[in-house]
């Protein structure tokens, strides 16, 4: 309890902070695919496109299950499956993208979700225009940009 302006006789309830919690799943469903949907998922690309599948997994716990894996090796004829280690910079300019962002947000408070939104779409706009930024999230990588490699629409060939 407090009193409304420091002062007076009429106490005043201390105001609750409401946190907001997102959920993608509703109320009583899984929050997550078990190793059966993943290999559906796998199934129905497969059949899409009509073309052999390269995937690529995290180290998530499911995508690790035996099942999967037995899975995979039944249809190496046109399942690939590569393993991404935990954590990789080197072989992601979006890491030091994320990296660069998250010194931006590092102990931030936000009001809610659409003030948060809000301050991440700036900070990655301002991250954008600032091409020595992410110019230099490549190196780590082995990539670069060269403007010769890079084809505009406007241009044509003399060949």
């Amino acid at each position: 309890m407090r009193y409304a302006h420091g002062g007076g006789l009429t106490p005043k309830e201390q105001e609750k902070r409401e946190w907001v919690r997102l959920e993608a799943a509703r109320r009583g469903e899984p929050k997550a695919f078990s190793w059966r949907q993943y290999r559906d998922l796998i199934v129905m690309t497969h059949i899409q496109l009509g073309t052999p599948v390269v995937w690529c997994w995290d180290n998530l716990n499911v995508h690790l299950v035996k099942e999967l894996a037995d899975f995979a090796e039944e249809h190496k004829d046109w399942l690939r499956i590569f393993q991404m280690p935990s954590y990789a910079p080197e072989l992601s300019p979006a890491e030091g993208i994320w990296s660069l962002l998250k010194r931006h947000l590092a102990d931030f408070p936000a009001a809610d979700l659409a003030h948060l939104t809000r301050v991440i779409k700036r900070k990655l706009k301002k991250i954008q225009y600032r091409l020595h930024l992410v110019d230099g999230c490549l190196p780590p990588t082995g990539l670069t940009m060269d403007d010769d490699a890079i084809r505009r629409p406007d241009s044509t060939s003399s060949t």
